[in-house]
């Protein structure tokens, strides 16, 4: 049996700021499923983390736009992210008429990874990727919904939790390098990236992608989605897209017929206008 990994499978990252509007984006990826797509997902959700965190009195605190992940807020966000978010995920694709199975990185040591510095507390950098359980999940015709939730494998000390907190963005960018993913979709609420100008970009090479980083141009959520881009375009075969979720079919309409939002490409791949 030909494996699902073998044919060109597209890794999507959903936006947290789409989960609270009626976008078309879960009825796209399930119209894509059954057109025989192989469809990988990959979530967040920080603003319910947040939401829940302050129903417990807990004051959610950020360095450089990053969670520090204390024992509690880990706690927290295994429980919103890898609980409540992913199986509401799951439960509208299967709703809607789509076949979905929910995991996390944790899950078949799918995500490996290490933690970053203690004063972020469990907030992780990933080290390996073992895909083996997305092959037989999407072998066995589902779409995998993936929660950025990851196993604490790389020098971990015996008090330290087994779980990591890690972004989701960067979980996207190394799925898709580790599975050779034909293309890798970045669903967010802007139409994808402009230089200082305000310009609007509809594609970058590898080198002008990182300048957008090396000259600080690109700030804020942007940054982790370009180096994500950069970590699976590694692989020349693989494009990745920042496109506007909030337009309606906006996922039908790039992988059908592209141009949809910046596009970031491997110059040592084929790529045609």
């Amino acid at each position: 049996m030909k494996s699902k990994l073998d044919n060109k499978t597209i890794v999507i990252k959903l936006g947290g700021s789409l989960f609270d509007t009626k976008d078309t984006t879960i009825e796209d990826i399930i119209y894509l499923q059954k057109q025989g797509y192989p469809i990988v997902v990959i979530h967040g959700g920080a603003n319910m983390v947040n939401k829940w965190l302050e129903k417990q009195n807990i004051t959610p605190l950020f360095n450089n736009g990053e969670r520090i992940t204390g024992k509690a807020e880990m706690d927290m966000v295994t429980a919103v992210i890898g609980g409540l978010m992913n199986k509401e995920i799951v439960a509208t694709i299967i709703s809607r008429g789509g076949k979905a199975v929910g995991i996390s990185g944790v899950d078949g040591a799918l995500i490996e990874g290490k933690i970053r510095n203690k004063e972020m507390g469990y907030v992780g950098n990933p080290v390996k990727v073992n895909h083996e359980v997305l092959t037989a999940i999407l072998e066995a015709g589902f779409i995998p919904v993936v929660s950025p939730i990851s196993l604490n494998t790389v020098n971990r000390e015996a008090d330290d939790s087994l779980l990591l907190n890690i972004n989701g963005d960067t979980i996207a960018g190394e799925i898709a390098a580790s599975i050779k993913a034909e293309k890798l979709i970045f669903m967010t609420d802007v139409n994808g990236i402009r230089d200082d100008t305000g310009t609007y970009l509809p594609r970058l090479n590898h080198d002008e992608a990182k300048e957008l980083l090396d000259t600080g141009i690109a700030h804020g959520g942007m940054i982790p989605k370009i180096k994500a881009c950069l970590r699976a375009t590694g692989n020349p075969s693989t494009r990745c897209v920042i496109i506007d979720g909030n337009r309606k079919n906006a996922l039908i309409q790039e992988i059908e017929e592209g141009g949809t939002g910046t596009l970031i490409y491997n110059p040592q791949g084929e790529y045609n206008d």
